[in-house]
């Protein structure tokens, strides 16, 4: 059988059509009268060839040539509508198998030809008064039935393919004659609206049929317009196409549909059409599609670790083990991670790692002062310059549905009056609820499940519970001196010649200079000051360079002992041990959000009624720990202790403008006034940190790796802990515990018996 693509004809059963031979193209020498045809219709044009199945609609025609003239005009019957199975394209020849579908023929003949009558007549009277009426009225006349009418006329139709389609589709032959029926009479009054000729129309139907008419006729002209200037396509029709292609849940559709029509109805003129623009704006330019699964390689992603970051190995390794969980899920799993850490130790810059591990989109919030909830989750748009919360406003800046976003300084948020941004992240951080996240703005649900989310802190303490359970805490702990040279030069170095247009050959830092800035120009957990060091550096040589001509300077040599010619005398103090033994002075250890450092406590009795002076600007808990130490001593040393009740004491903590609090600080005080109620002076070698409670037991502390590191960068040489951190060790640097005698210490006694023999 001949098989022919057809498209936006309209093709009905038993009507007889006229083709041209070259409608068949190079194929038209095979017809020959009574060969059998079979009409597929196609959905869209196809100038350039290429017809697959799938460009079929299903339902096809069977016919059957009549006559070829001599004008090479073929006469073609069309017999029945056929239902179309297993077509496949082979060399662009078309195959296919068909059965023929049968019609409902819920229409008799008499009421076939009364319907036929009625709307010919309605037609007949319609052309009147038209110059080409007298042709029309005797075309219509050689009409015989509906389908041959309308195959006739269908030209003059404003029918779409697919309206075409749905006439030969239709199995009932009164729905096909309604649907034909209906395209005459919207024809009609198309025709009346555009000669601007008709009267007023009476009757709610012949009111639908004119407001059909009108909104076909406007659709079908602004088609034309944004047609023929693309650059000019109106903000609906460039809105309704964003919308149909952005992947939507039905609740999102829907709600952007509805403010689509209102925006319809308001016209550019409207007061609110601005407000109704940048909402679907915002919304068509979200990613509401879910994302491909991407093979995650944990070879390469170790590799870029270790690439953007020295050392961290423990973070390193609990990452790759989250990649693995969701490498092996297929899909975004486990856990929400929090790095906490001092400034400067690439908390923030690990989440870019990670992203290009993982070839994600990567975006980062700062929430650093936040104190309002909209800022988090939107402000809803009965508010005059509503805007989408911070949340959904990185969602659309990455443009993706599963970028990695990095939530930085979560531990500064703000409550006040205008709510608690940290309760309205609850819902972002919990992977229960995040996938229906609803922004005020949007008032539709929002899928967050798969987005990777990365948070960072300098410290816990000021998270709330609830929020703090959602994540899992990841420590940073300080570089060391080791750590920070070679960051400097794998990572610092490079970067800040590259920023500054200085070539390698052009500058050179030696490895002493290098290390004595570490030592003396920087007091840091992380890298920070040292990165500013080395630019302050390579903008000094850089003026050098252009004064002496770059292109014949000779290479600049930055050494330990011309160091201070780039940075001036050094600007930190770095804390050292004592030089020499006092009685009632011991050192101690303390943490802070830059690092660890070490403090001294200092004791003094002198003449008096007993009483105890407090300096240093001291917190409450560590006005406790002294109020503690002092009970202790009382009762360890009875004898010694009378002294105090004709004495004042006065305690004292250096750095009287630094706040300080913690209870870590127990045992130094304690040991410091046992040396001074014995006259016996401890080593200063010697550093301790530890909680006492008043039974005499030393209870454990925090920040364990950062207080050790600055024990050893201060010269100290032993350290007393608390033996319940003695696992915490894990996390502390080799090359600080091998310069260090760490003694574990269960109670004060054991202190005071080892510091103070």
């Amino acid at each position: 059988m001949f098989i022919q693509p057809v498209y936006n004809i309209m093709l009905l059963p038993e009507v007889t059509y006229f083709f041209k031979k070259d409608f068949f193209a190079d194929r038209a020498e095979e017809l020959t009268p009574d060969a059998d045809i079979l009409f597929v219709l196609l959905r869209e044009e196809l100038p350039g060839g290429g017809v697959q199945p799938e460009n079929f609609y299903p339902i096809g025609l069977s016919a059957k040539v009549e006559n070829i003239s001599e004008e090479d005009v073929i006469q073609i019957r069309t017999v029945d509508r056929v239902e179309i199975a297993g077509a496949s394209v082979e060399d662009g020849e078309i195959r296919a198998s068909f059965a023929v579908r049968p019609s409902v023929e819920d229409m008799t003949e008499e009421e076939a030809q009364t319907a036929f009558t009625e709307l010919r007549t309605e037609l007949l009277r319609f052309v009147q008064g038209y110059q080409w009426g007298l042709w029309a009225r005797g075309f219509l006349l050689q009409r015989k039935n509906m389908y041959d009418m309308a195959s006739a006329l269908s030209e003059y139709l404003n029918l779409t393919t697919d309206e075409k389609y749905q006439v030969l589709a239709s199995d009932s032959v009164r729905t096909r004659y309604e649907l034909i029926s209906r395209a005459f009479r919207e024809f009609m009054e198309i025709a009346r609206v555009s000669s601007e000729a008709q009267e007023a129309q009476k009757g709610d139907q012949e009111q639908l049929y004119r407001e059909a008419a009108l909104k076909k006729q406007i659709d079908y002209l602004q088609k034309e317009l944004d047609d023929m200037h693309p650059e000019n396509v109106s903000d609906v029709r460039k809105f309704e196409k964003k919308i149909a292609r952005s992947g939507m849940n039905k609740e999102a559709r829907r709600e952007a549909e509805k403010v689509l029509n209102r925006m319809r109805q308001e016209g550019k003129e409207s007061h609110e059409y601005g407000m109704l623009y940048d909402y679907l704006d915002f919304v068509t330019s979200l990613s509401w599609k879910a994302p491909e699964y991407t093979p995650i390689d944990l070879d390469r992603a170790g590799a870029i670790l270790d690439e953007d970051h020295y050392g961290l190995k423990k973070v390193k390794e609990r990452i790759i083990q989250q990649l693995a969980v969701m490498a092996l899920n297929r899909k975004q799993y486990g856990s929400i991670l929090l790095f906490v850490g001092a400034p400067g130790t690439g908390k923030t810059s690990i989440g870019q790692s990670i992203a290009r591990a993982l070839g994600r989109e990567y975006v980062r919030i700062s929430l650093g002062g936040i104190r309002d909830e909209a800022e988090i989750r939107g402000h809803r748009r009965t508010y005059i310059g509503a805007m989408p919360g911070r949340i959904m406003e990185a969602m659309k800046r990455s443009g993706v549905s599963n970028p990695v976003m990095v939530l930085d300084e979560v531990d500064k948020l703000a409550k006040d009056y205008g709510g608690d941004p940290a309760s309205a992240l609850l819902e972002v951080l919990d992977p229960e609820q995040n996938s229906t996240f609803t922004d005020h703005y949007m008032n539709v649900p929002y899928d967050l499940s798969n987005v990777l989310f990365v948070c960072t802190a300098n410290t816990t303490d000021t998270i709330p519970e609830p929020l703090l359970n959602r994540m899992e805490a990841i420590s940073f702990p300080g570089y060391t001196a080791v750590e920070k040279y070679h960051i400097a030069r794998k990572h610092l170095i490079p970067k800040a010649l590259d920023t500054m247009g200085i070539r390698k050959d052009q500058l050179k830092i030696t490895d002493s200079a290098l290390r004595r800035i570490i030592e003396e120009y920087t007091m840091e957990s992380g890298v920070r000051d040292l990165k500013k060091c080395i630019e302050t550096i390579c903008r000094s040589a850089a003026v050098e360079l252009v004064k002496n001509g770059a292109q014949k300077a000779d290479a600049l040599s930055v050494t330990r002992q011309n160091l201070a010619d780039y940075l001036g005398r050094k600007q930190v103090q770095t804390e050292r041990k004592l030089r020499a033994k006092t009685p009632g002075v011991v050192t101690g250890l303390a943490w802070t959000r830059a690092g660890g450092a070490i403090l001294f406590i200092e004791t003094k009795l002198t003449e008096g009624k007993g009483k105890v002076q407090i300096t240093g600007q001291l917190g409450d808990v560590m006005k406790e720990s002294v109020q503690i130490a002092l009970t202790l001593v009382k009762s360890l040393y009875p004898k010694e202790s009378r002294v105090l009740e004709d004495h004042d004491l006065h305690i004292h903590v250096p750095a009287g403008a630094v706040p300080k609090d913690g209870p870590s600080a127990g045992i130094t005080i304690t040991t410091a006034l046992a040396s001074l109620l014995t006259g016996k002076a401890v080593d200063t070698d010697l550093a301790m940190t530890g909680e006492v409670s008043l039974r005499g037991g030393v209870m454990p502390i925090g920040g364990l790796p950062e207080k050790l590191m600055a024990a050893q960068r201060s010269g100290i040489k032993k350290v007393f802990i608390p033996e319940e951190n003695v696992e915490d060790l894990e996390d502390v640097a080799a090359e600080v515990k091998e310069k260090l005698d760490i003694v574990p210490v269960k109670k004060v006694t054991d202190v005071l018996k080892k510091a103070l023999g």
